[in-house]
């Protein structure tokens, strides 16, 4: 079976940090390009961060420029999004996944949801005071 287990989110405090771990199994995510996308309520899914698999490039929107960084630890098949100053804004459910159609991550500055076919569950973050 293909998964991905995301952890790590919780409630944190404006200006804070948190750390998110996205955890594959039955497949090798080394192999793939890999997204973090995030949803809040009423709002549609949307790409914050990615990495590509052909030449390890990386991506962030402009939302979270600066405040965010994904990275890729292909021994322990697991991909991290670390975020910091987080604001009340970046209160959402944050799912990770896999880009099954290209090897880069994004297309045109953005991350294609049909390009994704494996996902997580996804991890609930909230920032609030």
């Amino acid at each position: 079976q293909v998964q991905f287990v995301e952890s790590g989110g919780g409630l944190v405090q404006p200006g804070g940090s948190l750390r998110l771990s996205c955890a594959a199994s039955g497949f090798t995510l080394d192999y793939y390009a890999i997204g973090w996308f995030r949803q809040a309520p009423g709002k549609e899914r949307e790409g914050v961060s990615c990495v590509s698999h052909s030449d390890g490039s990386t991506y962030y929107s402009d939302s979270v420029k600066g405040r965010f960084t994904i990275s890729r630890d292909n021994a322990k098949n697991t991909v991290y999004l670390q975020m910091n100053s987080l604001k009340p804004e970046d209160t959402a459910v944050y799912y990770c996944a896999a880009n099954t159609m290209r090897s880069r991550c994004m297309s045109g500055g953005q991350l294609y949801l049909h390009e994704y076919n494996y996902w997580g569950q996804g991890t609930q973050v909230t920032v609030s005071s």
